[in-house]
């Protein structure tokens, strides 16, 4: 068991994860000093209330190491290029995130938790995920990169039976000693990469979720390089490798057969056998995509042990967050839907495969991306394409390459106001019984707060339009 006691350890960040790291650790008795770059008005106030209770912190300084640091806890966000680390690494300090103190500071009776990570869909599967075990009875939440710090959530006093526990790509580059009792990674794309330095890197960080797994990895058939990671991983003896599919599953598989999401990998005889789960109009909405994430869900929970009735109660229950495929409206035949959620290009495609005639409403920042693969699977979806933000002139490249026939207007404008426009633009060229879907393919930033204040522009324009057209 870990001794905290008389501790000198430094903590990476004054965000929610930092502060809620700092405050964990200085209760168990160590010496905390908090360090963050920054020195906003909003971070002096977060440091004045840590300094009140006997947390050290230094704003405006965040590369040199606090003197007799024994330990760095960081948080997600930061490089492990940071001049801070390199001066851990040369003092002989470890670094670890607040993922692995949470998973050092659980009991002995902790609760045992089933892990989701991937390129896309983490948040919507770990909250269905949530959904059936609650649906089974089980005293759970979902937690990690989503909800409540995980810290908080082991150290508080709510007993849990089991947690549903999303963890991104840096959470796990930091997590070296995490054992879940069974995990998944959903998918595998091109995704910051400029702070993991490569597609390789990337992958072996999101790998670590399956090392020590004791019931069960489940990986995506589709995507090859999920099943490859698998393989790589050091799991206990007994431990199974359980595909989901959209098509018909195999043995030690889940999938789909006439509209029923099935089970052939916990049953009696999986060579034989296949119990129904649920109705894939269970799944809302039932787009590919998310049906997907329900199969992943539905697998981390029969691991579990949980019934096949709660799977279908729990996917029954579960609503996604806003801006993931969210219908806005129908307005003069043509729905309006909502996914500023997907920031990435392996998002929108998975989003644009969802519907048949399209008005796609796409661009901001695109981080390294190129659209070309992109544009070339959707062509024969897509009736008309509206593109703002900074980088649209890539998407505006691959649309003249792949798909010169479909007319593009092209907003020159970065302002927020752009989205008024642009939900206009694509009114005028869509028809009834076609769908125009936001879903940009970047990041939102050269525009919009976040993805959120993207989203919710997007569905006040559609609502403006709808009133005006009453």
């Amino acid at each position: 068991m870990t001794t905290w006691q008389g501790r000198n350890i430094t903590v990476a960040g004054l965000g929610v994860s930092g502060i809620s790291a700092a405050r964990a650790l200085a209760g168990l008795g160590a010496s905390v000093t908090v360090v963050d770059g920054g020195a906003s008005p909003a971070l002096r106030e977060r440091a004045d209330s840590l300094e009140a209770e006997g947390i050290s912190v230094r704003l405006g300084d965040a590369e040199n190491l606090p003197e007799a640091t024994d330990l760095v806890v960081t948080s997600p966000g930061w490089k492990p290029t940071s001049p801070l680390f390199a001066a851990a690494e040369k003092a002989g300090v470890d670094v670890v995130g607040d993922v692995e103190i949470a998973w050092l500071l659980r009991g002995p009776d902790a609760a045992p938790w089933l892990a989701v990570t991937g390129t896309n869909g983490k948040t919507t599967t770990t909250q269905m995920l949530a959904s059936i075990l609650s649906a089974a009875g089980l005293r759970t939440a979902a937690v990690g990169n989503i909800g409540t710090p995980i810290i908080d959530i082991v150290l508080g006093e709510e007993p849990y039976d089991v947690l549903a526990v999303e963890l991104s790509s840096y959470q796990l580059h930091w997590a070296p000693s995490l054992r879940a009792h069974s995990a998944v990674v959903l998918n595998l794309a091109p995704d910051h990469l400029d702070w993991h330095g490569s597609m390789e890197a990337y992958a072996a960080d999101k790998g670590r979720i399956y090392e020590g797994n004791r019931v069960a990895c489940v990986y995506n058939v589709a995507d090859k390089a999920t099943e490859d990671l698998v393989r790589a991983a050091d799991v206990e003896e007994g431990c199974r490798a359980i595909g989901f599919t959209l098509g018909t599953p195999g043995p030690s598989q889940l999938g789909v057969v006439e509209g029923l999401l099935v089970d052939r990998a916990f049953v009696e005889d999986r060579h034989k056998q296949a119990q129904e789960l649920a109705e894939v109009g269970d799944v809302q909405p039932p787009a590919p995509h998310n049906i997907a994430n329900a199969l992943a869900a539905a697998a981390l929970a029969r691991a579990y042990g949980v019934p096949a009735a709660a799977v279908r109660d729990g996917l029954r229950a579960f609503r996604p967050d806003a801006h993931r495929i969210q219908h806005i409206a129908d307005v003069g035949g043509v729905a309006y839907i909502d996914d500023s959620k997907a920031t990435n290009t392996h998002a929108a495609e998975a989003s644009l495969a969802a519907y048949e005639s399209i008005v796609w409403i796409a661009g901001g920042l695109a981080k390294g991306a190129t659209f070309d693969e992109l544009v070339a699977k959707s062509a024969k979806r897509l009736r008309g394409v509206v593109l703002f933000g900074a980088d649209r002139a890539l998407i505006r490249q691959a649309l003249a390459r792949h798909a010169p026939e479909v007319p593009v207007v092209d907003l020159d404008r970065t302002d927020t106001g752009a989205m008024f426009e642009a939900v206009q633009e694509a009114t005028r060229l869509a028809r009834a019984g076609d769908t125009v879907l936001m879903a940009p393919a970047c990041a939102s930033m050269d525009m919009f707060t976040n993805y959120n204040q993207r989203g919710d522009m997007f569905a006040e324009a559609v609502r403006e339009l709808g009133a005006a057209s009453a």
